[in-house]
């Protein structure tokens, strides 16, 4: 039998009987519920519920309707995406001042090598207006004078553009989770560090402060708790003893730039998954298409030996050898 997965998402107050209201409706239009997760923060409720639609006894206009008026009657915000829906293209890049990997972004799409659309630059500043326009691609200045961005239009945009995947193109902001808990698992992000290390901001001087010699950028699924969502790829890069901060950047911008255009591509080419707050590469998926961490070569470079195991050995060999005492 032929199961479709269906996302559900549920966004709003929390109130009691949210998902018995959901679950039930769903019950009685013959959908069965694969899954459910749910979670309050800052007083927001999200749950996000997979449902298998293939056998429902309406229609998907009917579906979508139906859980819009429960939404309107409990005050929550119903979303609805059927199979169909996920292979629409449609890539909102938001974006500060850096333009390294908003730069890397627009050339693979230029060059087909991308596989989706980039639709709209949203921006907290001005200042990457003219790269958005060389690309003839709308870019939309959602920061006030300081650069706090309203949260507000920002969805609103998303909405009118009928957005797929964010991308943080070093966008220099917090997403709160009205945002967050409407695109999850939809929202990647570049953080220049070696996820866990350095969380926050000014990861490039918590390195050279903290004297590592290898430092690297992670990108990552966007969660509601700061730079801790899945980490998709990592690149790293050695820290020379007399480096600046301003060199440190300097080497770690084109790797930030490659590690997010590769999450970028794993996860429209669905070859990545998330699970329990991890990602793993699908079966399908072919592993020589993608670098995830170390070049093969730094691997390679890496010893093999020694490795535990040498006691082991020692006591098979003491257990053969013969017993003087036999003798």
């Amino acid at each position: 039998m032929t199961r479709e997965l269906t996302e559900i998402t549920v966004i709003g107050g929390d109130k009691t009987g949210l998902i018995a209201n959901v679950t039930t409706l769903l019950f009685e239009r013959g959908i069965n519920v694969e899954d459910l997760d749910q979670a309050v923060r800052e007083g927001i409720f999200r749950m996000t519920l997979h449902a298998d639609t293939a056998e429902m006894t309406c229609s998907r206009d009917e579906l979508r309707a139906a859980l819009s008026d429960l939404g309107d009657d409990l005050g929550v915000d119903v979303q609805v995406r059927f199979p169909s829906d996920r292979e629409t293209r449609e890539i909102a890049v938001l974006v500060t001042k850096e333009s390294h990997c908003l730069e890397a972004l627009f050339e693979a799409w230029a060059n087909d090598d991308l596989g989706a659309d980039i639709s709209v630059v949203i921006g907290n500043h001005d200042t990457l207006e003219p790269l958005a326009s060389h690309y003839d691609v709308p870019f939309h200045d959602i920061g006030d004078q300081k650069g706090t961005a309203n949260e507000q239009r920002l969805l609103d945009l998303l909405e009118q553009y009928d957005v797929d995947l964010i991308v943080l193109a070093r966008y220099m902001r917090i997403l709160g989770p009205n945002v967050v808990f409407r695109y999850e698992d939809r929202i990647i992000n570049i953080h220049p560090s070696l996820l866990p290390a350095f969380p926050g901001a000014a990861a490039y001087r918590q390195a050279k402060e903290e004297g590592v010699r290898i430092a690297g950028v992670t990108a990552h699924y966007v969660t509601t708790d700061l730079d801790q969502g899945p980490i998709i790829a990592q690149r790293a890069f050695d820290v020379p003893d007399d480096a600046t901060i301003e060199e440190i950047k300097e080497r770690g911008q084109p790797l930030e730039a490659d590690a997010l255009l590769e999450a970028v591509k794993l996860h429209l080419n669905n070859d990545v998954s998330v699970h329990r707050g991890r990602t793993s590469l699908r079966e399908s998926a072919d592993p020589e298409r993608y670098q995830l961490g170390l070049t093969r070569e730094a691997q390679a470079s890496n010893p093999d030996r020694p490795v535990d195991g040498i006691i082991d050995a020692l006591g098979e060999r003491e257990a053969l050898a013969p017993d003087p005492s036999e003798d």
